[in-house]
């Protein structure tokens, strides 16, 4: 697969699969990018297990944090690593000797390993690397053109928003 560019569709059609996200990397800090995604996720119904194994046994948000993949109690969807390209590839290693394997794996920006991608797609895993998934929902659900980021679409029409509480977009199919 080429990892330089990804189809919208291909990455929509992963982050309406998951549900449960195991974030390895995960910070407790709050001016963390990490903290901030894990916040993000939690709040759009994914179930998120943060993996730290300085902070094994707290909680983050409310998230029991695990020190390894292993340590988490229940199948895991999808892996997102919040560690440098290099540490990727012990993750991605983790992650196959899951029961059961995980579906993806996920690659924060800036983080980039082909040879760990190649291992977990020989697994029968998909791979993004390089890439958000809260910006990715957030581009594909159109939230952030509702904050003023150009979404590349030219539009007079305000966006509907819900009666009360928080906006909630799905991305499954068209806007």
């Amino acid at each position: 697969m080429d990892h330089d560019t990804y189809d919208d569709a291909y990455i929509r059609g992963i982050l309406d699969e998951v549900r449960s996200i195991a974030m390895v990397g995960a910070s407790a800090k709050t001016i963390r990018p990490s903290y901030f995604v894990l916040k993000y996720l939690i709040d759009k119904g994914y179930s998120l297990f943060p993996i730290n194994p300085g902070l094994a046994g707290g909680d983050i948000l409310g998230q029991r944090v695990h020190g390894s993949l292993a340590d988490v109690p229940e199948p895991i969807d999808m892996i997102d690593i919040f560690r440098n390209s290099e540490a990727a590839g012990a993750v991605v290693d983790e992650a196959l000797d899951l029961d059961p394997s995980p579906k993806v794996i996920w690659m924060q920006l800036s983080v980039r390993n082909d040879d760990a991608a190649a291992r977990a797609e020989a697994a029968g895993m998909r791979v993004v690397m390089d890439r958000c998934p809260k910006i990715e929902y957030g581009r594909l659900s159109g939230e952030i053109g509702w904050v003023g980021v150009n979404s590349r679409t030219l539009s007079a029409k305000r966006p509907k928003l819900a009666a009360r509480g928080v906006q909630h977009r799905v991305i499954t199919g068209d806007k």
